[in-house]
């Protein structure tokens, strides 16, 4: 089991940045990959960013490629999303996942770290 706690989270004007970080806690040598997902009011839940635990590959929503880069630091069980030039749009719960044992899915998330971008 993997418990996650995201934080960075808060209020920014729209073209301004934000960092997320999500730390890792348990089980954590079975980590494969680790992501992050937002979730809008009245909206489903959706895929922002990827990476790989060992070999570091990363992959990102259409939406939100060339603003945000995500990135992992293996000894200190973290993955990071870096979010720039944010807009309206991207405001959203911001929720960290992992996935264990190459299953192929993320069946661990945060809390979630509350993000609002004003106009």
């Amino acid at each position: 089991q993997v418990q996650l706690v995201e934080s960075g989270g808060g209020l920014v004007q729209a073209g301004g940045s934000l960092r997320l970080s999500c730390a890792a806690s348990g089980r954590t040598s079975s980590i494969t990959s680790m992501g992050w997902f937002r979730q809008a009011p009245g909206k489903e839940r959706a895929f922002v960013a990827a990476i790989g635990w060992n070999g570091g590959s990363t992959r990102y929503a259409d939406s939100v490629k060339g603003r945000f880069t995500i990135s992992r630091d293996n000894g200190k069980n973290t993955v990071s999303l870096q979010m720039n030039n944010l807009k309206p749009e991207d405001t959203a719960v911001y929720f960290c996942a992992v996935v264990l044992n190459r299953a192929g899915k993320y069946d661990y998330w945060g809390q979630g770290t509350q993000v609002t971008v004003s106009s």
